[in-house]
């Protein structure tokens, strides 16, 4: 098994990376699909179907909006949201889309895309159906994709036959350590006497030159704390109706004002913590360029921790937040290899949780952890998220998934830190950890994992 450090940590588009980047990717992709199709002559007209959560949630996430910028041929990675907006207001008023090596194809993004609210398909609980119609509005070439979290999207004919998206796929043999599980990492940790995070890092040189590495880790690092500085600096109400303000700048205010006087609490350092990991959430929520880590909806808790460290914990050294970000990266690509990392799927056990773990293991890591200790945060973190809900109102990630970062990143802290007074040696290993985490999503309410069908969603004040 091996996921790229590249595919756990994506440069995206909020707010959700399952029912944004995910859908958006799918429209794209399903643009190539046509322009290879014998049948792109006689195609004439593009419609959507989303399914499952996709629809329950959808206009909270804007899937219906991901869906129209991937038809124009926009992928999360590289939007220019200026532009983006410019073309959706003109296809709002001309109803077509107008692309390179394909006919004109009518589209009104209002009633082009619908909703099912039906069973979900079988694939997954995130699902949509593509289709290219001719003329007289009988298909002519039809796709079904289904969104499985972090972005990543598989065909039905991937997910029939169990492929793994992305570099997932690659023969294991082409890795001097393939480790499909936290036993066998810890095994080949201690027979190379290496990191986890370097046993990542010459994982991926087999694809990338160090130069590549360093240079893509710096980018990621950079556009996450670049996110964490829009959200402290920008106030007003996030959109999508429930009129959530946001509440990092003012929050940042406050301790700023604290600092050095006799208010300032010995827990402010926490309050740091959360209020990084809350100025990325509110970025998110309000549809901003963010990072998967290791989803949209959990992209807060990774950063903050990095910030964290960099500004709060003795000796910290710039130079080891890449190793912060390859360990946390091995931690990602098992549990969703394991498991999931998809709110449909597992509940925010699967996105909060699996962030948790992820920072955990990180900040472990460059304070000076062993592989054993890593691993340890890693499962302590994720234990206390177990049976976690994804109960988001209005289908939005605004309550309470913007909190829920800022705890995240605080349980990560402590884990870590209860991590490094062990030995690394403790009763329940990281491998059991997530097969009862898996285990717990196959066993939840599909009320509770992503479709505000209950818990928290449909608890509201009635005033």
């Amino acid at each position: 098994m091996f996921l790229s450090v590249f595919d756990v940590f994506k440069l995206g588009l909020g707010p959700s990376s399952s029912h944004t980047m995910g859908p958006m990717t799918a429209a794209a992709d399903f643009l190539d699909l046509l322009r290879a199709s014998p049948a792109k002559g006689a195609a004439a007209a593009v419609r959507v179907t989303l399914y499952g959560s996709l629809a329950f949630t959808g206009k909270g996430h804007a899937t219906d909006r991901a869906v129209s910028l991937g038809l124009l041929g926009y992928r999360p990675a590289d939007i220019e949201m200026a532009e983006a907006e410019r073309r959706l207001e003109d296809l709002r008023v001309d109803k077509c889309l107008v692309l390179p090596g394909l006919p004109v194809l009518a589209f009104d993004p209002e009633s082009a895309v619908a909703f099912d609210f039906g069973p979900p398909l079988p694939g997954h609980a995130n699902g949509l159906v593509v289709t290219a119609c001719d003329g007289q509005g009988s298909p002519v070439l039809s796709e079904t994709y289904y969104s499985i979290g972090g972005g990543f999207i598989l065909t039905a004919a991937q997910r029939d036959v169990v492929l793994p998206p992305s570099s997932d796929a690659a023969d294991p043999r082409l890795w001097p350590y393939p480790f499909e599980s936290a036993a066998a990492m810890l095994r080949m940790a201690r027979d190379s006497g290496l990191s986890i995070a370097a046993m990542k890092r010459a994982n991926e040189a087999v694809s990338h030159s160090e130069a590549e590495i360093d240079a893509g880790l710096a980018r990621i690092w950079t556009t996450m704390g670049g996110c964490i500085e829009r959200g402290l600096s920008r106030d007003g109400e996030l959109p999508g109706g429930l009129r959530v303000r946001r509440r990092a700048k003012r929050i940042r205010d406050q301790l700023l004002a604290e600092q050095g006087s006799n208010r300032e609490q010995p827990h402010s350092v926490t309050e740091w913590l959360g209020v990084y990991a809350m100025a990325v959430n509110e970025e998110n929520a309000a549809g901003g360029k963010v990072v998967t880590a290791p989803t949209n909806g959990a992209a807060g808790v990774v950063p903050a921790v990095i910030r964290y460290y960099l500004d709060r914990c003795v000796g910290a050294d710039p130079a080891r937040v890449q190793d912060f970000l390859l360990t946390a990266a091995a931690i990602g690509g098992l549990i969703k290899h394991n498991a999931s990392i998809s709110g449909a799927e597992a509940g925010c056990q699967g996105e909060v949780g699996s962030a948790s773990a992820m920072a955990a293991a990180g900040l472990c890591a460059v304070l000076g952890g062993t592989p054993e200790q890593v691993e340890n945060a890693a499962e302590i973190a994720l234990e206390h998220h177990l049976g976690m809900t994804c109960d988001p109102v209005a289908g939005l990630v605004q309550v309470p998934c913007i909190e829920r970062n800022g705890i995240g990143a605080t349980k990560a802290v402590a884990a870590a830190s209860l991590a490094l007074r062990g030995d690394g040696s403790h009763f329940m290993p990281l491998d059991n950890c997530i097969a009862a985490m898996r285990q717990t999503g196959e066993e939840m309410s599909t009320k509770y994992k992503e479709t505000s069908l209950g818990g928290l969603a449909v608890n509201l004040p009635e005033c």
